[in-house]
């Protein structure tokens, strides 16, 4: 079992990032890829989760061990599968997830893809008491863009493809494209944190 992965970021895509280790790429599922950057300079750390299946065999990646300690507890929920914990994280307000969990705020959990009332429901019976201990934040691995790494249109359509693969359906990321456009340029990340708040 992989713990975590320590290495180069050399690919970054709308469903996962590339992390390169001693010449071996590996693909990571993460729910924030454009919290990443491609640099061939500076190493970064990423928890894993190694999903198997009959079908498949599948790394999930974390910006520290508290988020992956959430998305643990996540999937160990009847009805939450690694891609659903994942559409959840993605969400950058995690203190807001712990806070309906702890709460019974069933209206708060089913603004997610995938997830309706029975699932929200037995997040807050199965997690409530075990989400208090976890303190989600924002890690300070990601440095901000450069100017040139700054792009205004494919910014745009790379966050809107990452909800999509997030499973947000085609009209709720329509529905909000236009107010994405009206936002300053800014990067990918930036796009992709303002469309999950006006999602959720």
């Amino acid at each position: 079992m992989y713990e975590y992965l320590t290495g180069l970021v050399t690919i970054v895509k709308p469903r996962y990032i590339v992390v390169e280790v001693n010449d071996i790429g590996y693909q990571l599922l993460v729910a924030n890829p454009y919290r990443y950057h491609v640099d061939k300079q500076e190493k970064v750390t990423v928890y894993i989760y190694q999903a198997v299946r009959d079908d498949d065999i599948s790394l999930f990646g974390f910006s520290n061990e508290d988020e992956k300690q959430l998305f643990l507890q996540l999937i160990n929920v009847s009805g939450i599968g690694p891609k659903s914990a994942l559409a959840i994280l993605a969400n950058p307000d995690h203190e807001g997830l712990i806070n309906a969990i702890a709460n019974d705020d069933v209206k708060y959990l089913t603004k997610f893809p995938g997830i309706g009332k029975k699932t929200a429901s037995q997040i807050c019976l199965d997690l409530k008491d075990k989400i208090e201990r976890l303190t989600v934040s924002e890690t300070d691995l990601f440095k901000p863009l450069s100017t040139d790494e700054l792009a205004t249109n494919d910014a745009l359509q790379d966050a809107l493809e990452a909800l999509t693969a997030l499973g947000y359906k085609e009209r709720e990321v329509k529905r909000i494209k236009k107010e994405l456009e009206k936002k300053p340029v800014t990067s990918t990340e930036e796009y992709l944190r303002h469309a999950l708040k006006l999602l959720n």
